[in-house]
């Protein structure tokens, strides 16, 4: 692997310590003052009838097929199921919550890289790489692999996103496109960067990547050869500070 000048390691610790310095002299010298600042203000978030409202209409509609749900007031809400019920969700947001906009669909690996970060930025130089456990981001999850499609309705302005639990001995879920057409293009991006299998998609074909290519480069344990053979660019394009010579 290519070895960092010592004179790049330097300028960057140079400009690390200049920003540091330059945070503590603006910092406030009044130290109650400096406390009140510290204190967290109250955050009144007003409840979000429209996402409550629809969360009433999908758990009618869908039953104990949802098994997560989550508001984030004035910004949607969020519904998880499983594989099976993957496309009955997708036809209760659209004929229950009339959401006849689809937005995009895609997957999501959530195993932590076996690899690291391999950015070996100058952050990541002494950076102690401890293994990381699997973690889910709203409605939580119980496999690797999430399948995830944002709808959303016009009429009553609110967005769903739909996410369902893939088997992890082999990602597959019925295809979108009887319900959203839409789904066609993004369905087969998840086919051939993921490897997720799609029932009953009409057209299965490489949309990046040339024919017989062996892997899916969007699954976290795809090796990414460049970063191992050569060093990340942000470790030696070091940026001088405002006033710095060059």
């Amino acid at each position: 692997m290519t070895e960092v000048p010592e004179h790049l390691l330097k300028k960057a610790a140079e400009a690390r310590a200049k920003r540091e310095a330059a945070a503590g002299s603006s910092a406030p010298t009044d130290a109650p003052e400096a406390k009140a600042k510290d204190e967290p203000e109250e955050v009144v978030v007003e409840p979000d009838t429209k996402a409550e409202e629809a969360l009433e209409v999908l758990k009618e509609a869908l039953g104990d097929a949802i098994l997560a749900s989550h508001i984030e007031p004035h910004r949607g809400l969020w519904i998880r199921v499983g594989a099976q019920d993957w496309r009955a969700a997708a036809s209760a947001a659209r004929d229950a919550l009339d959401c006849k906009f689809f937005d995009f669909l895609s997957a999501i690996d959530w195993l932590p890289s076996p690899y690291g970060r391999e950015l070996e930025a100058e952050q990541d130089l002494n950076e102690a790489k401890e293994p990381e456990e699997m973690s889910w981001g709203y409605t939580g999850g119980e496999t690797r692999f999430q399948m995830l499609a944002r709808v959303y309705s016009l009429s009553h302005h609110i967005g769903v996103m739909i996410k369902a639990d893939l088997p992890d001995d082999e990602p597959r879920i019925d295809s979108l496109i009887p319900v959203y057409a839409g789904a066609n293009w993004h369905e087969r991006e998840a086919i051939e960067m993921f490897g997720i299998a799609v029932n009953d998609h009409p057209d299965v074909r490489n949309i990046y990547l040339p024919g017989g290519f062996e892997g899916h480069p969007m699954r976290k344990d795809y090796p990414l050869l460049a970063r191992r053979m050569k060093p990340w660019p942000g470790i030696v394009d070091v940026e001088l500070m405002p006033g710095d010579e060059s």
